[in-house]
């Protein structure tokens, strides 16, 4: 790494990374035009001043309760405060619009592909995708055949994660559409920048984010149960000891909607009732935050005390919707990921606006023998786990290691898909213990919302940021932190 030349302050060691796209200084050493000015203010800002304010940022998610738990350190989870970097990254207009409608394109199609899933299976009759695949998926279920949720959508949220790859390009990593997270801290963020260095906001016209909890409360408005005209919509939770608490009880306060544990809810004559201190209220949407095994324990998981019984058999009956519907996870499986642009083309007769990272299925024995080939060469995920769990970077791998996930890619070929390494683009980043900014890696998970005749896009998103230097894992659960996302012109 090259030592950049015309950096000063807090920019004076940063360094230049060869090979890869910075998105704040070129490969120059110059800084990126739009990126002048903000790089301007922060360096007309001395040392122990940002260090007062960095403080000062952290102590406010303290004192709020921004946190996140983490369970790569001890099986139990450790809570930690949200790492947050007030170096925000900045994304031109135009490069947003495409994104946009590429989210929405993949979200249309998503919804399409699964209404015919549990329909009448035309991209299975005509062989776009293997049907093994798609019946050997956890996620698949037959309580959801033959069955059109309110509204008619089955993802009302996603949460896709994108990454910019060393030719500048945005690509989609992979689909995040059962209950995806993140989204509270993209509000938090933007809030404690604009306590912080409020008067960076005065200097550029940034796309607000604080839009997205009444835009979510839309869309639970619009996909109601027939007949209802003023719905009573909750968030259900596990509880407070999930490790996405505090975005479940953000989100339903933002919103005005109360916040509820299954214990609060019970079914009767097909319908569901929240009990309050006023007596029963008929609840008519439900924006879950638990997966579909502990939804109900009279139809999935004996065991669950996280769920109503009952709820699946109210929802079938359509007195009320769940959001995301059961049964989205299909679509999300990485090895599906991987026909997504198949999807995009069958069902809208369109080539996607976003490309897919190239994938090589290891249930598939040609490409498993490539991956077992080149291994080094490759990231090895599991086809059904979120939060960076899993993963496996081969060329960050000694050898005893390597052959242990070929073992298990061999045992399970379903259970992994492959990806080549790709160079997620590089960032500017105050490392704390430096007390100097350093290029490190992000990718983006954006925040799409489609309901009855309503669409929204997040503009922004979150931008997660790996702190430890060299590291492609940006994941929260994994040490992660994030970026306050500015969509600009």
């Amino acid at each position: 790494m090259e030592k950049m030349k015309n950096a000063g302050g807090m920019f004076k060691d940063y360094r230049e990374t060869e090979g890869m796209f910075d998105e704040v200084y070129s490969a120059k050493g110059k800084v990126q035009e739009y990126y002048n000015e903000l790089i301007s203010a922060i360096d007309s800002i001395t040392e122990s001043e940002f260090q007062i304010i960095n403080e000062s940022a952290k102590n406010s998610f303290m004192n709020q309760g921004i946190t996140f738990a983490t369970y790569n350190e001890n099986p139990k989870g450790v809570e930690r405060i949200f790492p947050f970097d007030l170096f925000p990254r900045m994304i031109d207009s135009h490069d947003w619009e495409k994104i946009e409608s590429g989210l929405l394109q993949r979200g249309h199609a998503i919804n399409l592909f699964l209404h015919d899933l549990y329909h009448d299976k035309k991209i299975l009759k005509d062989k776009i995708i293997p049907s093994e695949l798609v019946f050997s998926s956890s996620n698949m279920l037959k309580e959801m055949n033959d069955f059109t949720p309110p509204g008619g959508s089955y993802c009302h949220i996603s949460g896709t994660d994108l990454i910019r790859h060393s030719d500048g390009e945005y690509y989609i990593l992979e689909d995040n559409i059962r209950c995806p997270s993140g989204v509270s801290y993209v509000l938090a963020n933007r809030d404690a920048l604009k306590r912080t260095i409020s008067q960076l906001f005065k200097q550029f016209n940034v796309a607000t984010v604080i839009d997205y909890p009444s835009a979510l409360l839309k869309i639970l408005h619009s996909v109601r149960p027939a007949g209802v005209d003023e719905p009573v919509c909750v968030v259900l939770t596990p509880g407070m000891y999930n490790s996405a608490y505090y975005e479940h009880s953000a989100l339903a306060q933002k919103m005005g909607v109360e916040l509820v544990e299954g214990r609060d809810l019970y079914v009767d004559q097909n319908f569901v009732y929240m009990n309050t201190i006023e007596g029963p209220v008929k609840v008519d949407v439900i924006y879950r935050r638990i997966d579909d095994a502990f939804l109900d324990p009279l139809v999935f998981n004996p065991q669950s005390v996280l769920g109503v019984p009952g709820l699946m058999s109210a929802y079938r009956k359509g007195n009320v919707t769940l959001v995301n519907a059961p049964g989205t996870g299909v679509a999300d499986d990485k090895a599906v990921y991987a026909f997504m642009p198949d999807v995009i083309k069958y069902y809208l007769g369109e080539d996607p606006i976003l490309n897919n990272v190239p994938t090589y299925r290891c249930n598939v024995e040609k490409e498993m023998d490539y991956v077992l080939a080149n291994i080094d060469k490759l990231v090895v995920k599991p086809v059904d786990q979120s939060g960076g769990y899993g993963i496996f970077i081969g060329a960050h791998e000694k050898k005893e290691k390597i052959e242990e996930q070929k073992a298990l890619i061999k045992q399970n070929p379903r259970g992994y898909i492959a990806q080549p390494i790709m160079n997620l683009s590089l960032h500017s980043t105050y490392i704390e213990n430096k007390k100097l900014f350093e290029p490190r890696h992000v990718d983006l998970r954006t925040f799409s919302l489609i309901g009855n005749n309503y669409e929204y896009v997040l503009k922004g998103g979150l931008s997660r940021v790996a702190l430890k230097e060299g590291s492609l894992i940006v994941n929260s659960s994994q040490g992660g932190g994030s970026k306050d996302t500015w969509v600009v012109d």
